[in-house]
């Protein structure tokens, strides 16, 4: 995980680097399959985390491949703790997959700020989504959309700057992404973008947050190297699972 997550290596060169560091002699498919089944323990420790959202969300989408075929990332962040919490991998760039990244967003909110404010680009999808997700869970919040890439307007003069730190993210995430050359199954990218988010939300040092990750956790607080992280993460991931397993109707 720490090689192929953290220091964006792919699958081969992950096998390599194991080979060539510690003589482990394994193959890319079961590298890819114990981060598949890594990723199925930590998911949900990372969706049901209580990141303490702020007023702030911004959303984006971007272009990914699976198998050849183009496929999209959504992903909504806290635009000042620049956590992400939210985000979806579909194979259309409809109102569908919007609406469900919304849906893991909002359900870290009890009751939304007062001042409370969600950017986005111009895409059409998101004020449908919102018309939606509306409907169906009774909240109401302004969408504000940040359209084309110069201030020609009062609204794209004061939103600009949440609109380029989702940007920033985007780029963040294509430069690790650009080594895999494409997913090979909708799932195996669901599963490879949510160790990302891992690794983003709670490993990953940020310039942002004075080189520290941006949620702080006390187990991870005492382990002094990247794989007992990665560990510590696993096991939490296992509590929360057995949580809800327990307290499940």
């Amino acid at each position: 995980l720490t090689l192929h997550v953290n220091l964006g290596l792919s699958l081969r060169k992950s096998v390599q680097a194991l080979k060539d560091l510690y003589n482990i002699s394994i193959s890319h498919q079961q590298i890819a399959n114990y981060c598949k089944t890594a990723a199925i323990c930590i998911k949900p420790f990372v969706d049901n985390y209580d990141y303490g959202a702020g007023d702030t969300l911004t959303a984006d989408e971007t272009y990914i491949k699976i198998r050849g075929v183009k496929a999209y990332i959504w992903f909504i962040m806290d635009a000042a703790k620049r956590s992400i919490i939210g985000y979806q991998v579909s194979d259309n760039r409809g109102v569908g997959p919007c609406i469900l990244a919304m849906r893991m967003a909002f359900r870290h909110f009890k009751k939304l700020p007062k001042n409370f404010r969600f950017i986005a680009d111009g895409y059409s999808a998101y004020p449908l989504a919102k018309q939606q997700f509306e409907l169906e869970s009774n909240i109401n919040f302004n969408l504000t959309q940040v359209i084309g890439l110069t201030n020609d307007d009062p609204v794209s003069e004061e939103h600009r700057w949440i609109k380029q730190v989702v940007e920033r993210l985007n780029r963040t995430f294509k430069s690790s992404y650009r080594v895999t050359c494409g997913y090979g199954s909708e799932d195996g990218a669901l599963y490879g973008f949510s160790l990302w988010v891992a690794y983003y939300n709670f490993l990953r040092p940020h310039p942002y947050n004075y080189w520290r990750p941006l949620n702080t956790i006390p187990e991870l607080e005492v382990a002094d190297n990247m794989p007992a992280k990665w560990q510590i993460l696993i096991s939490l991931g296992q509590q929360t699972i057995m949580h809800m397993q327990e307290t499940k109707p």
